[in-house]
């Protein structure tokens, strides 16, 4: 006996579309039913069993995204794949937490559609309809992300989230302050998808040379440029199947932006020197800590990369916005380092009031430092305050009882002493800011490198407490 022919519902009121698309399909083995509008889509979908829906987001019928909440609420074991042309953060993200299985864009190539189906199609999953969340089950759900720390309300909703869109193929957008564990979340969505097994490819924007760039990325053949003396896979092609993790994204030059897009659209390249363009599977998530919806509008970053990328947009929360979540790191890191200080073994009274007081400009990769950096100063079993940075340590009380009067001499020396944490503050979140790169510090800062040094060697700033630590 023959098997049956997979059976797509199309529902788009492009007529052109429709027609095409339908005749595409049909002739790669599929059998379609085509509807233009949401409301005839569902209709179809009672009467008769489909295999997968391809569904427009504008058209009638669907203006509060009825086919895709109603079809997942009735229907969840049907996958939805979304096709549109009027992309938007809202719907991009709702679709995503309806439990879409790809979000498409139009204008999309044939074979970008085809291969989504194809993927969509081998890993459907017979699965019921999710119901919200209660905060009890999101606690019982962080279990299966032990690399992230945290019973938050913020961190609790990122558990929910990341649950649900881990399994999809959907391009993901995180962004967040300098130091709030962007790479970690990406690593989690990577361990917990279908490609797990495959690499996760960092490619850093900001620590690749521009002119370098494209032969990094995409590899270059033999003799293609000077100094090119064998043939260089690049970064992408040692990723196929895996998930291309592009760190600090919004830095990366315009010319490139167009050359990504290429590749993001059409998961196509083509190495430097080479004619015949090389095929793809990859997932891209990105993160930045930059607005790129202000770049967008400035003109600083290209809105079809945006939309290509942002799919889904992950917004992480800074460190002093995750209330007691300070107190779970700080323990959490402390049972990781303690092993080469094992006689230490706890926070001594105050210390983690100093924690909870200190606004961490440098969110979790200052905390990790700081934790460690007590460790190694700690004389006894316990970290004490002492034992803290200047800037963390309780302010000095002696004069606040108001028993004498303080004199001018204390008043100067509150006053630099003041100045100086100020100072040290700045330092410390412009490196958190900038991983710990001086030489774009100081530029943002308005000094010399030189100048910069020498305010760093006088608060004692490592730079390189501020960088990311070496992958897995």
């Amino acid at each position: 006996m023959s098997t049956p022919r997979p059976k797509i519902l199309i529902a788009d009121d492009e007529p052109l579309f429709l027609k095409t698309t339908g005749e595409l399909l049909a002739k790669a083995g599929y059998d379609c039913v085509c509807v233009a509008d949401a409301g005839a889509a569902l209709d179809a979908l009672s009467r008769e069993r489909f295999d997968l829906v391809l569904s427009d987001l504008n058209m009638p019928g669907n203006d509060q995204l009825e086919l895709l909440r109603e079809g997942r609420a009735q229907w969840p074991q049907v996958p939805l794949i979304v096709i549109t042309g009027v992309p938007s953060l809202p719907t991009a993200i709702e679709s995503v937490r309806l439990g879409i299985a790809d979000y498409l864009l139009k204008p999309v190539s044939y074979r970008d559609l085809l291969s989504s189906i194809r993927r969509t199609l081998e890993h459907r999953v017979e699965r019921p309809a999710r119901e919200p969340r209660s905060d009890d089950q999101r606690r019982e759900l962080a279990q299966r992300f032990p690399e992230m720390v945290g019973d938050s309300p913020r961190m609790l909703e990122l558990f929910d989230i990341l649950d649900r869109v881990a399994p999809t193929d959907t391009n993901i957008l995180i962004t967040g302050e300098s130091g709030t564990g962007k790479e970690i979340v990406a690593r989690t969505i990577h361990r917990h998808s279908r490609r797990a097994g495959k690499p996760f490819q960092v490619i850093d924007c900001t620590t690749i040379p521009e002119d370098l760039f494209e032969s990094v990325l995409f590899g270059h053949a033999r003799g293609s440029f000077t100094g090119a003396i064998r043939d260089e896979l690049g970064l992408l092609r040692q990723v196929d199947g895996g998930t291309a993790f592009f760190d600090e994204i919004g830095e990366l030059p315009g010319w490139l932006q167009a050359k990504l897009l290429r590749v993001v659209q059409d998961q196509t390249f083509t190495p430097v020197g080479e004619h015949e363009a090389v095929q793809l599977d990859a997932r891209f998530i990105c993160a930045t800590n930059r607005d790129l919806e202000l770049e967008v509008n400035a003109g600083r970053f290209r809105r079809d990369l945006f939309y290509r990328l942002a799919v889904l947009h992950l917004e992480l929360p800074p460190l002093r916005d995750r209330g007691d979540d300070v107190l779970r790191l700080a323990e959490y890191f402390l049972a990781e380092l303690r092993d080469a200080h094992s006689q230490v073994s706890a926070f001594a009274d105050g210390v983690l009031d100093c924690f909870r007081r200190y606004r961490w400009p440098g969110n979790i990769r200052e905390l990790r430092n700081v934790v460690e950096r007590a460790l190694a100063l700690a004389r006894r079993t316990r970290i004490d305050t002492s034992d803290l940075p200047a800037a963390l340590q309780p302010e000095a009380r002696a004069g606040s009882t108001g028993q004498t009067a303080p004199s001018a001499d204390s008043d100067v020396a509150s006053r630099e002493q003041a100045l100086d944490q100020a100072e040290r503050e700045y330092l410390t979140s412009l490196l958190a800011r900038n991983r710990g790169n001086v030489s774009r510090s100081a530029q943002q800062a308005g000094m010399s490198r030189q100048g910069l040094h020498r305010l760093l060697k006088k608060h004692g700033v490592l730079p390189g407490d501020y960088r990311e630590p070496p992958s897995d």
